[in-house]
């Protein structure tokens, strides 16, 4: 991995430095409450870090869509109070994010004190990358630090541009994350597994082109597995299948085998004739005796207990997406058995397991097994782009 700067290169004194913080505070809402505050506590340590060492802290982020309008019910002063909860600190709000009014007020603030900035999204060009924005939001600080990896994979002013105009650093949370897929991917321990789920192919085509290239183990579950078993001459009946796309499938069986990658399919799998709750219909066969009135929802217990096997030889495992249904009980049994075996040997001290993508976060933690993967990742967007192989680019801005 190309080296970044992190909190350690900064002054251990920052006394009065103004520090602008890209943080991820884009959290979901009932009314006035956080419903989930994964993302602010996520902040907590490089926010109370810097706060400790003396500079004023001065957080930016995106919350909502606003389109460049001015909408109180997007408006950051909402996350004040969160963050103070979470903090222990006193936070205050900023009415902008650049301009006059913002300099007037981050001028005012001591070391050590804490500020959020109103939402970037309120100016339509944050996400045009705009440089009289990025300007204007650089002038506010002294240092830009970016915590903020869901968000990396956006050009916008505050995610990218700043970085360009300022001293740069990686928070400890982008820290964190960075340095766990670079052993996931980057410069993995072998055999490396991953586990690719979720409903559609056309969603993934990209991760699974580049992952044949770089793993020795590649599992396909959910939906998707059904289009990889249809190019292989399997009826699926009525299960969610891309039958258009069996050619692209084909293609990636093939660039598997040149790449020495095994690529894994169930061969047995739970069934049913609708899809509910513990439909009566519901049936473990072989893949090759599924109904045509009936649809793949899980993957079957013997194929579960060969893919732990497989995880049993592998040293390092990426996951994203589930192997079926997961929502709709019993159709969780096989994300949920496979997960444990790969906490299992996680805790064991024999793999290293790294996983995310918002499905996977609510699988892991629906199987109970989230805090014992090496690293769950928050991020959707920017995880599924580092998959694909991309250059994300509010990571690429930190490198020097």
């Amino acid at each position: 991995m190309a080296q970044f700067k992190t909190l350690d290169d900064l002054p251990e004194d920052l006394s009065g430095k103004r520090v602008l913080v890209r943080v991820d505070l884009n959290v979901p809402m009932d009314g006035a409450r956080v419903t989930d505050d994964t993302r602010l506590r996520a902040a907590v340590p490089t926010i109370a870090e810097l706060s400790d060492r003396g500079a004023v802290v001065l957080l930016l982020s995106h919350f909502g869509r606003p389109k460049g309008q001015v909408r109180p019910d997007m408006s950051t002063a909402q996350l004040v109070m969160p963050l103070h909860r979470l903090t222990g600190r006193s936070v205050r709000f900023i009415e902008d994010c650049q301009g006059p009014e913002a300099e007037r007020a981050v001028t005012t603030m001591l070391p050590g004190n804490i500020g959020i900035l109103e939402n970037t999204r309120f100016h339509l060009g944050e996400e045009k990358n705009d440089p009289e924005l990025t300007k204007a939001m650089a002038a506010l600080g002294d240092y830009y630090v970016n915590d903020a990896f869901s968000a990396a994979h956006r050009a916008h002013s505050s995610t990218e541009g700043v970085a360009h105009l300022l001293p740069s650093f990686a928070g400890r949370a982008m820290e964190a994350e960075l340095r766990a897929l670079e052993k996931a991917l980057g410069d993995p321990e072998r055999p490396v597994a991953a586990v690719v789920g979720g409903a559609k192919v056309s969603s993934k085509l990209a991760v699974l082109g580049h992952l044949v290239g770089k793993v020795d183990h590649l599992i396909i579950g959910g939906g998707m597995a059904n289009t990889f078993l249809a190019a292989r001459g399997v009826n699926v009946g009525k299960s969610l299948c891309e039958h258009d796309l069996t050619g692209e499938a084909e293609s990636i069986f093939t660039r598997a085998e040149q790449a020495n990658c095994t690529i894994h399919l169930p061969y047995d799998v739970v069934v049913a004739k609708e899809f509910a709750a513990n439909p009566s219909s519901m049936r473990t066969c072989n893949v090759h005796e599924v109904g045509a009135d009936e649809m793949i929802l899980d993957v079957g217990p013997a194929a579960v207990e060969a893919l732990g096997d497989v995880l049993k030889t592998c040293r390092t495992l990426v996951w994203n997406g589930p192997l079926g249904a997961f929502e709709t009980s019993p159709f969780d049994a096989a994300t949920v058995a496979l997960a444990q075996i790969a906490a299992a040997l996680t805790k064991d001290g024999g793999l290293v397991s790294v996983a995310g993508g918002g499905d996977t976060v609510a699988a892991l933690n629906h199987a109970g097994v989230a805090a014992d993967f090496s690293f769950v990742s928050t991020a959707g967007g920017a995880f599924l782009e580092w998959m694909e192989g991309r250059t994300l680019p509010g990571v690429a801005a930190l490198i020097r």
